[in-house]
Formats: structure tokens, C-alpha cells, sequence
């Protein structure tokens, strides 16, 4: 890997790629320090020092660098993207339109992108009013951030994070088009990355360096069974007949169907912390004491045994869920008939999509389970060492993105630069 990276700054080109990235990282997390026009500074760095953010509101930040708790103009992060892309998937299921512009290849593509655009910017407004009110009230975070709550002030608020939103799509097409790509992914490693040594200093003052090493040990495995169980997958062997078309011989060979023990990625976390953040976007609103209580209890404390377990439960589901929509086997199984081929000892049809949906099963368990229990370690270790979820640097979120965007990136890294050595061969 850091071979690749070496080699990398060897050719001009991706030379230029890097440090164009780098520029857009750096215009990224300027904006993600910038203040919001219309909120009190002061109650903003009352916030900061006291660490008053835990539960959902932490996983919201941890997307945007930290940016939510500075209320900064880029305060809502990458968040509405990714929500609205994964909309945009689970409606290719139910709706014919959007399943056919998958099959149109790049036109079909713009078109989805451009309606992500859209909704993105519809999800920002919804979640930067909601953010309004949860910080305008002082029970949430013990400030308000927001004292003088009269509508333009608000209006200008709304419409300043939705902006912010706006430009971050901007800059991570940029880094897609012109840099080394994955320009999406690139900003959320970059927000992640950029919180662990902040978050590592306030364990090491609260609880000592012995903790603090500790943790670090902890993170390191759990970095090592992340990568372990990244790179694991099942690759089904496929057999292609050989046909003849007119005098030659077509086809034939072998290949095979590679299914990931994590087939869902990070998603059902996302998934379900979008669940769990809902009912705290209510009650900020509601003017209904119990009900606040009810949220402060169930669904905002990050460390308690309900939270959990509701938690647990929820990525288990969503994980089943988004592999179900994703992965097809009828669908597979028609495109190996159509093209001639079929798994050995397997008759082709039905019998091929029951084996895949089989297979599929019993990878999806494992992996749902390891998700799961990635992402409760920081609620965990929270609760026994008397840590807000916040500020444990080594969760399962954390390292589950970034080392899934590091190994992705030095793919295409390692990819261009062999493109590059073939093209000076040819040459």
C-alpha cells in the first residue's frame, strides 16, 4: 500500500490528482469550522468545552467533522447525501422508472444522480429546520445555541446549512471528476480522521494515558478484524459453455460470483441511526415533557442498556434488509442462463437462485452480527469506563468507513498507476 502511494507521487498526473484532493480537503474542512451567521459563539464554545453532544447528535457529527457541534455553515456534513442516494436505491425496488435508468448505463446514471441532487437538497432543509429546534431548546445541550429565535434568523439559518450541503456535493464531484475519485467517501474519511486526535486527547485528560493506551490497543484490533472481515467473501464458481456464432468459437472459461461476508457495507448503520435520531428530532419540537423524557431515556443515551439493545436489533435488520434489495438471486441466476452459464452441480433456473439466496443467508448472518457488534463497542466501552460515546475515537463506525475508503482508494490508486505501466510498455 504505501509502495502504491510512493509510485503514485512518481507520475505527474496523479501527482496533480493527490494535491488537487488535498485542496479540496482543505477547502472542506475551512468550511467546516466557519460559524453559522445568527448563533450565539459563545454558547457554541460553552458546547464544545463541555462536550455536551452524545448519542445520535455524536453520529451526525462524526460525519461532519465536528462541524455540527461548531454549528458550522457545513454543519449538517455528507449526511443528506448519503440518505438521499440510499433512497434512491431502496425506490429502484418499488418504482420501474428509476430501475430502468439503472440499465441505461451513464445516461441513466445522470439522471439518478441529478434526483439525488435534488432530494439531498430536500433532506437538508427538513434536517437543518429540525437541528433549529433541538438546538435552539436549552434541555438538550444545557445552551441555546440560538437566543434570539425569531423566523428571518431562522430563515437565514436553514438556508445558510443547506447551502453548505449543497457546496459539500460540489466538492466531492470535484474530487471525483478531477481527483483520485470516490470524492464522497474522501470527505466523510477526511471528517472522521480529522476528530481521532481531538477525541484521543480527551480520554488520555480524562481517564489517563493507561486508558488512553488501552483504547488504542482495542481500536488496532478491532482495525485488524475489520480488514479481515472486509477482504472475506464466498466467490461462487461459474462455467460458461462455448458456443459457435457463424465460424468462430465464443464463449466458454470460467469465472466466478464474489459475495462478501459484509455484503452491506456501513448502510444499516446509517439505517438505523436514522431511526433512532428520529424520535430525537420529535421531541425537541414537542412540547410534551414525558415524551422528552421518554427519548432522553430510550433513544438519546448513547450508553444505556435499551439504547443498546434497540440498536443491536435495528443493524441486524437493516442489514438483512439491504442485502435482500441489493443482491437478486432470481436476477443472478437469469443472467447466468441467458449467458450460458451455470454453477458446477447446479442445474441452471431455480435451482441456481435457491443455492445463491442459500449461500446469501448464511453469510448475511455472520455479517449482520459482526456489524452489530462493531457498532455497539463505543456504547459499551462508554458505559464501563463512564465515557460519552462521543469521544471514544476507535468505533466501530469509525474504523468500518475508514478503512474501507483507505483499501478502495488504494485500489484505484494501484489500478491507474498499473493502467500507466501497460500504456509505457505499449508505447
Amino acid at each position: 500500500m504505501l509502495t502504491a502511494l510512493k509510485n503514485a507521487f512518481k507520475v505527474p498526473d496523479l501527482r496533480k490528482k493527490i494535491f488537487f484532493t488535498i485542496l479540496i480537503i482543505a477547502v472542506y474542512r475551512l468550511g467546516s469550522n466557519l460559524p453559522n451567521p445568527g448563533v450565539d459563539h459563545a454558547a457554541v464554545q460553552t458546547l464544545i468545552q463541555n462536550g455536551g453532544q452524545g448519542g445520535i447528535t455524536a453520529f451526525l457529527n462524526l460525519f461532519s467533522g465536528g462541524a455540527l457541534t461548531h454549528f458550522a455553515i457545513f454543519g449538517l456534513g455528507i449526511m443528506p447525501y448519503i440518505t438521499a442516494s440510499i433512497i434512491m436505491q431502496l425506490l429502484a425496488v418499488v418504482i420501474p422508472r428509476i430501475e430502468e435508468w439503472q440499465k441505461q448505463g451513464e445516461i441513466g446514471y445522470r439522471k439518478i444522480t441529478q434526483w439525488t441532487r435534488y432530494m439531498t437538497i430536500v433532506l437538508a432543509l427538513i434536517q437543518s429546520t429540525g437541528l433549529v429546534f433541538l438546538f435552539h431548546n436549552p434541555q438538550n445541550f444545557g445552551v441555546d445555541l440560538i437566543p434570539k429565535f425569531t423566523p428571518p434568523r431562522i430563515a437565514l439559518i436553514i438556508l445558510t446549512m443547506t447551502a453548505g450541503t449543497g457546496l459539500i456535493m460540489w466538492l466531492g464531484e470535484l474530487i471525483t471528476q478531477r481527483g483520485i475519485g470516490n470524492g464522497m467517501s474522501i470527505l466523510i474519511f477526511a471528517s472522521i480522521i480529522s476528530r481521532l486526535p481531538g477525541d484521543a486527547s480527551i480520554i488520555k485528560s480524562q481517564s489517563g494515558a493507561f486508558v488512553a493506551i488501552v483504547f488504542l490497543v482495542i481500536g488496532l484490533l478491532i482495525v485488524v478484524a475489520v480488514v479481515l472481515v472486509e477482504q472475506g467473501q464466498r466467490r461462487i464458481p461459474v462455467q460458461y459453455a462455448k458456443r459457435i456464432v457463424g465460424r468462430r468459437m465464443m464463449g466458454g472459461g470460467s469465472t466466478y460470483i464474489p459475495i462478501k461476508v459484509n455484503q452491506a457495507g456501513v448502510i444499516p448503520i446509517i439505517f438505523a441511526s436514522s431511526v433512532m435520531y428520529i424520535p430525537v428530532l420529535i421531541s425537541s419540537a414537542a412540547p410534551w415533557q414525558q415524551l422528552r423524557n421518554f427519548v432522553q431515556r430510550y433513544f438519546a443515551d448513547a450508553t444505556a442498556f435499551p439504547y443498546i439493545v434497540m440498536f443491536f436489533l435495528l443493524i441486524i435488520a437493516f442489514t438483512f434488509f439491504y442485502v435482500a434489495i441489493t443482491f437478486n438471486p432470481v436476477q443472478q441466476a437469469d443472467y447466468i442462463r441467458k449467458y450460458g452459464g451455470f454453477i458446477p452441480g447446479i442445474r441452471p433456473g431455480r435451482p441456481t437462485a435457491e443455492y445463491l439466496n442459500r449461500v446469501l443467508t448464511r453469510l448475511t448472518v455472520p455479517g449482520s452480527l459482526f456489524l452489530g457488534a462493531v457498532a455497539i463497542i463505543p456504547s459499551i466501552v462508554g458505559a464501563i469506563a463512564h465515557l460519552n460515546k462521543s469521544v471514544f475515537p476507535f468505533g466501530g463506525t469509525t474504523i468500518l468507513i475508514t478503512v474501507g475508503v483507505a483499501l478502495e482508494t488504494m485500489r484505484q490508486l494501484e489500478s491507474q498507476l498499473l493502467m500507466r505501466h501497460y500504456e509505457g510498455f505499449l508505447g
